[in-house]
Parts: C-alpha cells; structure tokens; sequence
C-alpha cells in the first residue's frame, strides 16, 4: 500500500520505518520538500519524502503523525482533495504545555482532535489509534510484557478494518484491539495522555502501556 506519514518526528519516524519494514511504499511528508530529517530518513529507509501536499496526493492511507497542536494546519496543508475518500489514521495528542508541566488537553469544544479533523475534512475517513503510547510500542507491543492494549476508533467500519489490519502487521493480537465504537471514542483516549505522561516521569521510562482487567 502506498502510505503518506506525515511528520518528521520521532513518531513518524518510526511508525514510516515500520512500515517499510511489513512491505508498504512509504513517503514521510514534510513542510518543506527539502528536510534535512526527512531526506536522511528516506535515505536509510529506501523509502520516499516531501511535501505534505505531495506525500498526500500520491498515497492511498495518510499517517497523520504531527503535533496535535499543529495537526489542523499540517493536513490543511496536505490538501483537503488530497485526504478526500482516504483512510486517515490520527495518532496525535492535542497536548498543551505553554503553562507548563503537566501538559492540558486542548479540547476546547468538548469533543476530541480526531473529531475537529473529521469536521474539517469530511470526506478523509478519520481513525484514532495508537496515541496511548510511546512510538517504540506502537510498533513493538512485544517491548512491554503483558495484555496491554491499543484503542481504535471511528465512524467508518471498513477504514476501521484496514487500520486493525495495520495493527495486526505491527504485531498486536486481535484480543488486545480494543474497538471504541465511533469517533468519539477519541476523547476519552486523548484524555489518557496526562496521565501518561504522569506516569513516565513517576516510571522513568516510556516502556509501560496501558491494559484491561475484566471479569
């Protein structure tokens, strides 16, 4: 499949290189075609960079991997016909530290980023998943021992399948997929991230992940 990642960081990063890694055509978009990051990413990865814009147009799924603060303007940026009719997988965090530590959650309408990008690009079939955790478990759930989960949600069962089908190739078991129904789903999950946050500092350590204990 030919995937768009867009963003340079660590998360887009290493979720691109995973995909490479189970068989996918992977560009990692940028602003800029020319970043530095990403021209040294493709490089080592055979893989392909560039613009927001440009990645978006030529993929058939789009990562979007940004800053959830800087999400709205990265994939407005991207081209709303570039994500029409596209599986759009959010995994960002609308985190927000300007009053410092710990960081809010900007969700100032009450709902969930993933929902503000499904408003603003309503024929993009949006996805929330893996924001729960750190990038290297996303891509290795093996690295943290134990049941632990990754959530899913979104109001397109068949874009919903495709991205489980991605979990699976990540190496996470069908029993510990925990669907959340449709996108609303995404504010609870977003509102994890303090708490996560909280415990990597109580736990020195981003290798821990949430799990469900059930009768």
């Amino acid at each position: 499949m030919r995937i768009a990642v867009l963003g340079t960081g660590d998360v887009g990063r290493q979720l691109g290189s995973k995909l490479v890694a189970v068989g996918h055509e992977v560009t990692l978009g940028s602003r800029t075609a020319d970043h530095a990051g990403a021209t040294a990413w493709a490089a080592e990865n055979g893989a392909a960079h560039d613009t927001f814009a440009g990645a978006a147009a030529a993929a058939e799924l789009v990562v979007n991997a940004t800053g959830g603060l800087v999400s709205l303007a990265a994939l407005e940026a991207a081209g709303e016909k570039n994500l029409a009719g596209k599986v759009l997988v959010d995994v960002s965090n609308p985190l927000d530290f300007s009053e410092g530590f710990p960081p809010t959650v900007r969700q100032p309408d009450g709902g969930s980023l993933a929902e503000q990008i499904q408003r603003t690009f309503p024929e993009a079939r949006v996805v929330k998943t893996l924001n729960t955790m750190t990038n290297t478990v996303m891509v290795d759930p093996a690295r943290v021992p134990g049941d632990h989960v990754v959530f899913v949600c979104g109001d397109d069962p068949e874009a919903k399948a495709t991205v489980t089908g991605l979990l699976r190739s990540f190496g996470w078991p069908d029993a510990r997929i925990v669907d959340l129904g449709d996108l609303s789903g995404a504010r609870g999950a977003e509102l994890l991230l303090p708490l996560w946050v909280r415990l990597m500092g109580t736990l020195g350590t981003g290798d821990f992940n949430f799990g469900l204990l059930k009768a």
